[in-house]
């Protein structure tokens, strides 16, 4: 019981009188698909698997569409964050078919939204079906720039490689 309490990403966030309870950053989505900001909220961790914990919000976000008290949220705590992250199931899903480069200003290397989101909001005119194999997106955290390169693309043989110019199959 309580495993996280030792997981080496969560170990010293802990509240002293309150073992479980710590803060995340909550949000209803990266800069380009979000209107609302991120806000740190308290947290009680209740379940971890790896290196995904599951708890329940503690205070109401002011701003956040959501996260709501005593909801669910899962998050995760990437070492280049200065806090926990809220995550989703479909992020943790399309994350391993992506490299992610971290963000050039802070470092960040992971994103609020997952990828197949993401590219609809800055691509909505790409043609339907395409799949693309690299774009930049902005920082949730400082607005910096990252990078994702799909796993597929990186791994193919130079020949079936696509022209550097060339974004989608």
């Amino acid at each position: 019981m309580g495993q996280w309490r030792e997981h080496a990403r969560l170990k010293g966030r802990f509240l002293p009188d309150y073992p479980d309870d710590l803060q995340v950053i909550a949000h209803d989505g990266g800069p380009r698909i979000a209107h609302a900001s991120p806000e740190l909220i308290w947290v009680r961790v209740v379940a971890a698997s790896g290196d995904v914990f599951d708890g329940i919000v503690l205070n109401q976000p002011h701003g956040l569409r959501s996260v709501a008290q005593n909801g669910p949220i899962r998050f995760l705590a990437p070492a280049t964050a200065p806090h926990p992250v809220m995550t989703s199931d479909k992020y943790l899903r399309e994350r391993a078919d992506w490299t992610i480069t971290p963000c050039d200003q802070c470092g960040f290397d992971e994103l609020f939204d997952a990828p197949s989101d993401l590219m609809r909001a800055v691509f909505a005119n790409v043609p339907q079906g395409a799949v693309m194999e690299m774009f930049t997106a902005k920082c949730p955290l400082c607005g910096g720039i990252q990078g994702l390169e799909a796993v597929a693309s990186r791994d193919a043989e130079p020949a079936a490689r696509k022209p550097w110019w060339r974004f989608w199959r």
